[in-house]
């Protein structure tokens, strides 16, 4: 089975290939430089100032033979002080020759100078000086003369022979400095079209092995994305690409597969739906019949009772007017039940319009229900400035006519009660208390007083069916918030709701005007009078 490389061995091999390649480059260009500078620095350091301390050498042979010359016309020992400093000046420029250009063909013609200038001064002009020393100037025979000068010409041949070595060396270093230019330049442009073709072939390489498969794999992954999910993803490639297009394809196939058990369960929904919308009617037919067909038996029940007491209460008994008394109030309550289990199931189905709804106004109708019994018990109604929220204005009135109520039922028997309502801003959300000074409530009944029907206390001692606090939860949650109990609260009770905030704070209502029982209208707006009852010590 042949094995593919993977999209990051691609790359290496592609990285490893390109730093070869450098290498080389770098390599070659250090070689072809190195050879170039080579011959320039020959040129310029070895070949340039050998020639001119050879010219050295020539000039100082000329001032040795100009200054013999004329030492033997005239006698004059001034005149050899060319000679004898020509003398040191060509050893010097000798010794610096061989030093600049060690083993280059000119030395030899520069031994053959240094041969015949010895030999030059040793058979002519040596002798000569010493002829004019004894006898005086011009004193040296013409023939001796003539053969000291050419003896001195073959010299010049001499010298003539090492300049046209060192022009034929030179000649030689600059065409060879041409030629090394030459591959230098050539070279460079090689690796530099080398190199290029090198990454044009990286370049069509990866796009063939590598981009072309990630190119696929993203068309087809649009494919899918735009809802093509039958479209089967393979796209091969390198190794990891192909792995990740196998992922690619297991997590389609998983999406086609939740889609299809997505769509099983909107059926299963549908028909939910439809038989919840089909047990709603059921349901609303019945709280039809239980609003009137159930009631009117109740209320036959305790008219009846009534008028059998009222007709023969004197043929009665106290035991059976005691008896009497227990009909009427069983079927008063069970039609105050009727109509809390009523209003209970309604909340959220009937009568629900969403709409701003300034809380001050809804407390303000609250207290206006409740003025009667704020009046009986002295109470206080204290209202903070209250923001504007977005909900149903009846609930929010039943909300705080519970709430409210509850606090003056179960009031403390040595204080007048007293009830503030507050609000402050949270971050997205509007935090309300209903602080009270009453009985107040023990926290680890801080969760059962939300549950309908419980109760904390006898019927004997507080009125109510316990569904009061159960009805307020469920107001505050189909306005998005919740309600608790303030376990922390000690003078009494209070009860925390937390209602969702728009993203500006928007103006609050003037604080409402403290109750105590001075208004009797009622607020034709509010919860049914049934609902007022419910007690907050209930659960």
């Amino acid at each position: 089975m042949r094995t593919r490389w993977s999209a990051q061995a691609w790359f290496a091999l592609v990285l490893v290939v390109m730093v070869v390649v450098l290498l080389l480059s770098t390599l070659a260009a250090v070689m072809v430089l190195r050879h170039t500078t080579e011959v320039s620095n020959r040129l310029s350091d070895v070949i340039s100032p050998a020639r001119i301390q050879a010219e050295r050498v020539r000039s100082a042979l000329v001032d040795q033979e100009t200054g013999v010359r004329g030492y033997l016309l005239t006698g004059q020992e001034d005149f050899l002080r060319p000679y004898v400093s020509g003398q040191a000046a060509e050893r010097a420029a000798a010794q610096e020759v061989r030093r600049l250009a060690p083993g280059t063909p000119p030395l030899r013609e520069l031994g053959e100078v240094e041969r015949l200038s010895a030999q030059w001064r040793a058979q002519y002009a040596e002798p000569q000086i010493a002829v004019v020393r004894r006898k005086g100037p011009d004193t040296v025979p013409a023939s001796a003369t003539e053969a000291s000068r050419r003896a001195f010409d073959g010299l010049r041949a001499a010298l003539d022979a090492q300049d046209a070595a060192w022009q034929s060396m030179r000649d030689d270093s600059r065409a060879d400095l041409a030629s090394a230019r030459t591959l230098r330049n050539v070279s460079l442009l090689g690796l530099v079209a080398f190199f290029l073709l090198t990454i044009i072939a990286l370049a069509v390489l990866l796009r063939l092995v590598v981009f072309r498969p990630l190119e696929r794999l993203r068309t087809a992954s649009r494919r899918v994305t735009a809802g093509d999910f039958n479209h089967h993803i393979d796209t091969g490639g390198p190794a990891d690409v192909e792995e990740l297009a196998a992922d690619i394809e297991a997590m389609r196939r998983r999406i086609v597969t939740e889609l299809e058990e997505t769509r099983q369960s909107r059926e299963l929904l549908a028909r939910q739906a439809e038989e919840l919308r089909r047990s709603n009617g059921e349901l609303e037919q019945f709280a039809y019949v239980a609003s009137h067909d159930l009631q009117e038996p109740l209320r036959k029940v305790a008219s009846f009772t009534q008028m059998l007491e009222q007709r023969y209460g004197d043929q009665l008994d106290d035991r059976a007017k005691q008896y009497i008394g227990f009909a009427v109030d069983g079927a008063k309550r069970m039609q105050k039940l009727i109509n809390e289990l009523l209003t209970f199931s309604r909340i959220g189905r009937v009568n629900a319009e969403e709409s701003p709804v300034r809380l001050g106004e809804t407390v303000e109708a609250a207290v206006r229900n409740l003025s009667a019994r704020i009046e009986d018990t002295g109470g206080r109604v204290e209202v903070d400035e209250l923001p504007e929220v977005t909900g149903d204005r009846t609930q929010l009135v039943m909300l705080w006519q519970n709430l409210i109520g509850n606090a003056l039922k179960f009031r403390r028997p040595d204080r007048e009660p007293v009830v503030r309502v507050e609000a402050e801003r949270v971050d997205a959300e509007w935090r309300l208390t209903v602080s009270d000074n009453g009985i107040g409530i023990e926290p680890r009944f801080a969760e059962k007083i939300f549950l309908i029907f419980q109760r904390l206390h006898n019927r004997d001692a507080y009125e109510g069916t316990g569904i009061g606090l159960a009805l307020c939860r469920k107001i505050v949650a189909y306005h998005g918030g919740r309600i608790e109990l303030d376990t922390g609260y000690s003078d009494g009770s209070r009860f925390v709701i937390h209602l969702p905030a728009g993203a500006d704070p928007g103006p609050v209502t003037e604080p409402a005007p403290v109750s105590a029982g001075a208004e009797t209208e009622t607020e034709t707006e509010a919860a049914p009078a049934e609902a007022a009852a419910p007690a907050v010590r209930e659960a």
